[in-house]
């Protein structure tokens, strides 16, 4: 249960957990909320198209960097610290996953744990 404040023209103008002087409950499904909270289906299909132009956007920057056509430092500064906070991300959480297609792919040095190869295996 949400306690809603509206404005004037009636629309969703807060949300509450606890209950607020004047404001109306209205339940956690409720269409008002979940469009004011971002969840209704358009915007949340927007959202996930976005984050995916979003990765697009990255990897085509990588490419004009990789083929010297852009240069990192020809770029904003907050827009460098974003691009290598993303970049950082996407390492750690790709060395933590399992590469199937390339098994001989070093792993990280983090790991103390040694995995035999499969021809190493007693039968």
């Amino acid at each position: 249960m949400f306690y809603v404040l509206r404005d004037a023209a009636g629309q969703i103008r807060s949300l509450h957990r606890d209950p607020v002087v004047g404001a109306q409950t209205l339940p956690e499904d409720h269409p008002e909320v979940r469009q004011f909270m971002g969840l209704d289906g358009d915007a949340q299909q927007f959202a996930s198209l976005d984050a995916s132009f979003l990765r697009v956007l990255e990897d085509l920057i990588d490419a004009l960097i990789r083929r010297n056509v852009l240069c990192i430092t020809d770029l904003p500064m907050e827009a460098q610290l974003k691009l290598f906070d993303r970049k950082h991300f996407r390492e750690g959480a790709h060395s933590h996953s399992l590469d199937l297609f390339n098994p001989n792919a070093p792993r990280s040095v983090e790991s103390n744990t040694v995995i035999a190869e499969w021809h190493d295996l007693p039968e």
